[in-house]
């Protein structure tokens, strides 16, 4: 037969669009002829295969060769073709059999030996897979990710020979068998290693319980970073669909998935010379950036003022709206950005204010404040300040402190009854929902009135309080919002305003 079909997947973004990998074999003088939008490093696959083919033992026709890659306006990337290409030159020259290829996808690199090397983003391709409801066949060291896909029959091989002898039945390959229980095995730092600071400790249990942003400002040492490192051991477990969605864009980053710590929240703390691309994501083939591959977990800015304004400024939109769609001339991609964005500061340049040892003037002080921007800030829910530790709490030993299984266990109590109540987390609110679900008694009206005059808040910072009253009340498993609750949320907001 000289044409041969086989399916393999693309690279876009999270997405794995289906390509169809078409080999006809020809009379005419021998060549071999890509079309479909190959990128260079996909046309060099011409080399790799036929020196796989030729060190496997297989014969190379001297015959006009065209390898279409539809759909031909979809770009295509990366090695990750190769298997196919080998495949089906070896189809359509009879050398395999042609029947049931349409059963199987393909994934893999071929040396020129004919091993199957591993391939980028595998993720999105097996979860594309189960949907199309096909096997799928790729290199051994990727079948771990795939792995994480439930349901999906997956058979991992080492190199060609190995997928040839299957596909003419004459050897079996062991499907994968997923083990991800372990994943959740993770030594995490604990709560209760941090001595003192117990309001910070309360500000970090409404964050893990409502999903709300926070910053926290104070001298240097007082603890703030450790409290920031410590959120992810407190937050409720990952669901199965966060899990997936959170392990499908590390899995197209830069730096790939660690199939064992798929089911742990994401903790990313970018250092303060990070550009705007690097926190958003970006690049002539759009990659994502801090934002989201923090998704369902933690971004913690340290040194928050120290970032350039203009770098902080991108985070406004994907705080507000959970997502992030990069545009470039030919390519737009959107990734997932629910993040909770956790910020780290000093009140003053030198970090001591209020202290003999501090000598910044008031200009000073104001312009090293002024380096965020009102609207980023009025997007942060709770604002506290973190005091320097007397020196007594620092020199005895941590005994009376929660642990973080403890306070995870309350926030997991109140994540579930905002699930079960309002179907999502607090902060996910709309206009709508917080009318419906956070009326105020009269009291508590004219308590938040007198505080949105006195220090001169925001529509926005109005209803992010609301939100944060929300979250305290069902911390205390209370129906209505009371006084104590607004009064507490208001609190919150003092620091910077």
């Amino acid at each position: 037969m000289p044409l041969a079909i086989l399916s393999s997947r693309a690279n876009r973004g999270i997405d794995a669009p289906q390509v169809i990998i078409e080999v006809h074999l020809a009379n005419g003088l021998a060549a071999f002829a890509m079309v479909g939008l190959p990128e260079k490093a996909v046309q060099e696959s011409r080399d790799r295969v036929r020196g796989a083919l030729l060190n496997s033992h297989f014969d190379f026709p001297m015959q006009r060769l065209t390898v279409n890659l539809a759909p031909a306006d979809l770009p295509k990337e990366g090695g990750r073709f190769d298997l196919a290409i080998a495949l089906g030159i070896l189809a359509a020259s009879e050398q395999i059999p042609t029947r049931n290829l349409s059963d199987y996808e393909f994934l893999g690199e071929l040396a020129l030996s004919g091993e199957v090397r591993a391939v980028h983003a595998v993720l999105p391709a097996a979860l594309a897979c189960k949907k199309a409801g096909k096997t799928l066949i790729l290199p051994r060291s990727n079948a771990a990710e795939a792995g994480l896909i439930q349901g999906l029959n997956i058979l991992p091989i080492d190199n060609l020979i190995q997928v040839c002898a299957y596909l003419s039945n004459q050897h079996q390959i062991e499907p994968y068998i997923a083990c991800n229980d372990q994943a959740m095995d993770i030594d995490m730092a604990d709560l209760q290693e941090v001595k003192g600071q117990q309001q910070a400790k309360r500000a970090l249990e409404i964050v893990a319980s409502g999903g709300h942003s926070l910053l926290m400002s104070g001298p240097p040492g007082s603890g703030k970073s450790m409290l920031a490192s410590r959120l992810p051991s407190i937050m409720p477990p990952m669901g199965e669909d966060e899990a997936i969605e959170t392990a499908t864009i590390h899995s197209i980053s830069d730096n790939g998935l660690n199939p064992k710590q798929w089911r742990v929240r994401p903790f990313r703390s970018p250092h303060h010379t990070a550009s705007g691309v690097a926190l958003v994501g970006g690049g002539s083939i759009p990659r994502p950036g801090e934002v989201s591959l923090a998704h369902h977990g933690v971004l913690f800015l340290d040194e928050l003022p120290e970032f350039d304004r203009k770098v902080l400024e991108v985070l406004r939109e994907p705080l507000e709206s959970g997502h992030i769609t990069i545009s470039r001339a030919g390519r737009q991609a959107d990734f997932p950005a629910k993040f909770q964005l956790i910020a780290a500061m000093n009140p003053c340049p030198c970090g001591h204010l209020g202290d003999p040892r501090c000598h910044c003037s008031l200009q000073q002080v104001d312009r090293y404040k002024s380096r965020i921007s009102g609207p980023l800030l009025d997007r942060i829910d709770l604002q506290i300040q973190v005091p320097a530790l007397p020196l007594h709490e620092l020199s005895q030993k941590v005994v009376d402190g929660e642990t973080s299984e403890a306070i995870r266990e309350r926030v997991l109590k109140t994540r579930n009854w905002q699930l079960e109540r309002y179907g999502k987390a607090v902060v996910h609110f709309n206009n709508r929902e917080i009318d419906e679900f956070c009326p105020l008694p009269d009291n508590a009206i004219a308590i938040l009135n007198r505080a949105i005059e006195k220090l001169k808040l925001s529509a926005r910072s109005y209803h992010r309080i609301l939100k944060v009253s929300r979250t305290i009340a069902d911390m205390a498993q209370c129906t209505d919002i009371q006084l104590p609750h607004l009064s507490e949320a208001i609190n919150y907001r003092r620091v910077t305003s």
